[in-house]
């Protein structure tokens, strides 16, 4: 039987609709926006506005190119616009948002057939793609008070000067979104009362992860060490802003336990063994390529089909 008006994943049976599921995603960025805002000043919130509307019209003018009905608004560009820039410094150029957005939006998003068919997150993928073109720019966490070594360059380095509780609490340098652990995890509580997103993928990779660098790091069992692990670098916005994209994780829990899993390895090879301090953006990003093998192994049967065809007689 041939099915024409089947809209594309992902297939989930709830009183909330799309659009609906991303104003509350943008309600739980409020307050890491704020403090983003509150903490690098007046320049982070024109580099939100700009991600955010670039996103926006980069998405209308995709569909009026392409003679498509908009599709801006279920919301899913503001997302984007949203997480895109709070992964970015604060001392970047004016046109760094705008380059990322337009490669968010077009060539993961729109150029694969828009929400539902993109193979990876499109801020992630954005982040990434700035990093590997504008290192430079990108690494740069200077601005004002804040020197421009983050918590967890300092940590890989060997010294590290900032107290836990100063990263919990945001007064660090980093990215515009990722200093506060206390905002985002707030932010976090919200989606989880509202029945957005469950602990399956975050909880399981920040757990794995912290085993991980526990196991790896060769410092044994201190704590100090993974609390800054955990606090530093943008896991918590990773684990539960985007590695809960419901897009590019799989679809069963099982197969969201071994994708978080997966997630907590990636992260910890990252810090420990890269030159980077970070990987969070580069562990989501392989993680996403991933989740059709990780689906193909996981995805119940469905009833009435035979799996093995090989079956003897041939039935």
């Amino acid at each position: 039987m041939e099915y024409k008006n089947v809209s594309s994943n992902p297939h989930i049976r709830d009183h909330m609709s799309t659009g609906k599921i991303m104003l509350v995603v943008i309600l739980a960025l409020l307050p890491t926006t704020a403090y983003g805002v509150f903490h690098f000043g007046i320049k982070a919130l024109l580099i939100v506005l700009l991600s955010v509307l670039s996103s926006i019209l980069f998405e209308w003018l995709f569909c009026k190119l392409i003679k498509k009905e908009s599709t801006i608004r279920d919301n899913s560009c503001v997302v984007t616009g949203l997480l895109l820039a709070l992964n970015l410094p604060v001392s970047v150029p004016w046109w760094i948002p705008i380059i990322g957005s337009f490669f968010a939006i077009v060539i993961v998003k729109m150029i694969f057939g828009g929400l539902g068919k993109n193979f990876m997150n499109p801020a992630l993928g954005a982040r990434c793609f700035l990093v590997i073109s504008f290192p430079k720019l990108m690494t740069d966490f200077a601005y004002d008070a804040f020197s421009g070594a983050t918590p967890l360059a300092q940590l890989k380095s060997g010294s590290m000067s900032v107290k836990i509780t100063d990263m919990i609490i945001g007064n660090t340098a980093g990215t515009i979104g990722e200093t506060s652990m206390l905002a985002i995890v707030v932010g976090a509580c919200i989606m989880i009362m509202l029945g957005v997103i469950d602990l399956y993928v975050s909880g399981t990779y920040i757990l794995s992860f912290a085993v991980f660098i526990l196991a790896f790091a060769g410092r044994g069992f201190d704590m100090p060490y993974l609390c800054a692990h955990l606090a530093g670098g943008g896991l918590m916005l990773g684990a539960f802003f985007m590695a809960t994209d419901y897009v590019t994780r799989p679809v069963s829990k099982k197969g969201q336990i071994i994708y978080g899993i997966f997630l907590g390895f990636m992260t910890a090879i990252f810090r420990i063994f890269s030159p980077s301090a970070e990987g969070v953006s580069f562990a989501i990003i392989i993680g996403n390529l991933l989740v059709p093998v990780i689906e193909r192994f996981t995805v119940p049967t469905p009833f009435g089909v035979v799996k093995n065809s090989n079956r003897k007689g041939g039935k």
